[in-house]
């Protein structure tokens, strides 16, 4: 390896640590050798460290990176997996499929960073399958940060297995920066005693553009899910809300809740779909969409704020 390309390597990790920071992490934990981690920078993977317990492979292509992390069976990782994916330059590609597996009797926590500072032109892509083994359990949270741009395009796509007495419990937050498109695709297999909870807390500003299609099949006994979308949108953003569960076995329980909260010029279209085709089954669903409340905006007007401001701090405060 070149000085020139050392140089090269060390100016990219220093903008990803930098962007990681206002993405909202800590970006020493990256660095450490006693905690898991994975950095991409577009296609280049800058760190890959794995721990007891963690089988971690990455394979570099044309614009992105595949990912295969598996939790080994019978292993609880003590410490949160942290992850970085991510482009600092103003356009490009990126394209990460992961594939990841829990074995059995396993337990895991990912805290994922998403960040474009600086996005003008840019496309990130997240194609996962996941499978959640018996008894095993995945933490994961997902933090995006995408700068005042607004030309970004973020299409994540999952397809989640949850196997009997697994739990799988995922929050995606992109309240800071400009939305730019989003297009959230995630879809949910739960076996009998699985449990499974989707939270979703987006802001978007200007022409942002918001979809979002949540679905799970409860397909075991007794197995049990939420999906929570909170989704907040101001001047001419557009957003629109898909949550599906399916109710399929025997005293399978599921709930639907949707609120949205709009101001200016928006758009919000909000709809909960609940099928069952178990007689002992039960879903339920709420959806509501309005404006901030007034008198809490004439509040912190009182207080000195701005109008604008005011309700910035409400919108943010549901999101948090």
């Amino acid at each position: 390896m070149t000085q020139r390309t050392v140089s090269t390597l060390s100016s990219e990790i220093k903008d990803m640590d930098a962007a990681y920071s206002a993405a909202g992490g800590d970006a020493e934990v990256l660095h450490k050798h006693e905690l898991a981690s994975l950095v991409i920078s577009g296609n280049k993977v800058l760190n890959a460290n794995g721990t007891e317990g963690i089988v971690l492979e990455t394979n570099r292509t044309e614009h992105g990176v595949d990912v295969n992390m598996t939790i080994k069976k019978g292993y609880k990782i003590p410490l949160p997996v942290h992850l970085c994916f991510g482009l600092i330059p103003e356009d490009g590609l990126q394209e990460i499929k992961m594939n990841f597996v829990a074995e059995e009797d396993s337990a895991v926590e990912l805290i994922a960073h998403c960040t474009f500072p600086n996005a003008v032109k840019v496309i990130h892509r997240m194609d996962a399958q996941m499978v959640i083994g018996k008894n095993a359990s995945l933490k994961y949270t997902e933090t995006h940060f995408h700068g005042p741009h607004g030309g970004i395009e973020v299409i994540p796509k999952a397809n989640i297995k949850i196997e009997e007495g697994g739990s799988y419990y995922t929050n995606f937050s992109l309240v800071s920066g400009r939305v730019g498109y989003l297009e959230f695709d995630y879809t949910v297999e739960a076996e009998k005693d699985a449990v499974c909870e989707l939270v979703t807390k987006v802001y978007g500003k200007k022409d942002d553009k918001i979809k979002i299609l949540e679905k799970v099949s409860l397909n075991g006994e007794n197995a049990r899910s939420v999906i929570k979308s909170r989704l907040a949108i101001t001047d001419d953003a557009v957003s629109e809300f898909r949550g599906i569960t399916e109710g399929r076995a025997p005293r399978a329980r599921g709930h639907v809740d949707c609120m949205e909260v709009i101001q200016g010029n928006a758009k919000a279209e909000a709809i909960p779909i609940v099928r069952v085709d178990n007689p002992l089954a039960k879903v339920t669903h709420e959806a509501a969409i309005g404006c901030v409340d007034k008198k809490e905006v004439e509040t912190l007007m009182a207080r000195g704020l701005e109008e604008d401001d005011a309700i910035d701090i409400i919108v943010k405060g549901m999101l948090a």
